[in-house]
């Protein structure tokens, strides 16, 4: 089994399989052992837990997950690591390793099977460009979780945990707000990585919540309130709604459930909490 702790460990591994990093996959790989025992750290995980790793890579979080984990269920999407992974993960018996776009999975029925529909953890090294639609699938197929601990775009997981009123906030802040709980775990500078991305990255860990923090009414209605809010985010509140195709009021109606709510008709999106935009989905369904 070949380990993987120092920057060497890596490059002779890509060597030995001869490995092109391949840009399609948004491939970097995490050099830095003090940044994965950060991430270890931060995911918690008790040898009771059942891990969905999203992205192995060469495996070097992997085999630390084995170590710490009951079992490690991980998702790569590039047939070409399969065999590294071999390799990498053959002293451990506690893994399943499936060639799949993690997109595409049943991870309801895979939760089912391996764990008994009891929650799980998530941790993953994602893709930049992979990583809200990930994180919002993980949540939208109401996967029994724990926690998602991700290393991401540093811009990315500041928006995450932004409030209202600030210029990194949007549907995204929203959306893990109302699922979870955002704390960065740590930041993680681009030479810790081979090759070396062109921004910075951090390690988000999103607690998820037991019992939301606000009540709706209708759930897909708030976020398509969300969607629009930030899909022209300039304009007033009434005027995203009204023009969002994906909603049919009209400019009065929204006004109408501003002012019920107490709200200024020419109020911005960007303005309001997570408990306004679920009072306003409220409002537009009496």
């Amino acid at each position: 089994m070949a380990t993987l702790q120092t920057p060497q460990d890596t490059i002779e591994i890509l060597q030995k399989y001869n490995f092109s990093i391949r840009k399609k996959f948004g491939q970097n790989f995490l050099i830095d052992m003090h940044v994965l025992d950060k991430i270890i750290d931060a995911a918690d995980i008790s040898p009771d837990d059942f891990v969905l790793e999203i992205g192995p890579g060469l495996g070097a979080m992997t085999q630390r997950l084995c170590e710490k984990a009951r079992q490690v269920y991980a998702v790569e999407i590039d047939k070409m690591l399969i065999p590294v992974l071999g390799e990498t993960l053959a002293g451990y018996d506690n893994y399943i390793l499936v060639n799949e776009d993690v997109l595409k999975l049943d991870l309801n029925e895979i939760v089912k099977k391996h764990n008994q529909g009891r929650p799980i953890k998530v941790v993953a090294n994602l893709p930049y460009y992979v990583t809200t639609p990930i994180i919002m699938s993980l949540f939208e197929e109401k996967i029994p979780l724990k926690s998602i601990t991700v290393m991401v775009q540093s811009e990315v997981a500041h928006r995450m945990q932004a409030k209202e009123g600030t210029k990194d906030y949007g549907a995204l802040s929203l959306a893990v707000a109302y699922y979870a709980d955002p704390y960065i775990a740590a930041n993680v500078p681009r030479n810790c990585f081979i090759p070396r991305p062109n921004v910075d990255s951090a390690v988000i860990t999103l607690t998820c919540h037991e019992d939301k923090p606000v009540k709706v009414s209708d759930e897909k209605l708030m976020f398509k309130l969300i969607r629009a809010a930030f899909n022209q985010r300039r304009k007033t509140l009434v005027n995203a709604v009204a023009n969002f195709e994906e909603l049919n009021y009209t400019k009065d109606e929204v006004a109408a459930a501003l002012t019920s709510l107490g709200l200024d008709v020419n109020v911005r999106g960007e303005a309001l909490s997570l408990k306004e935009f679920a009072g306003l989905a409220g409002a537009l369904t009496i």
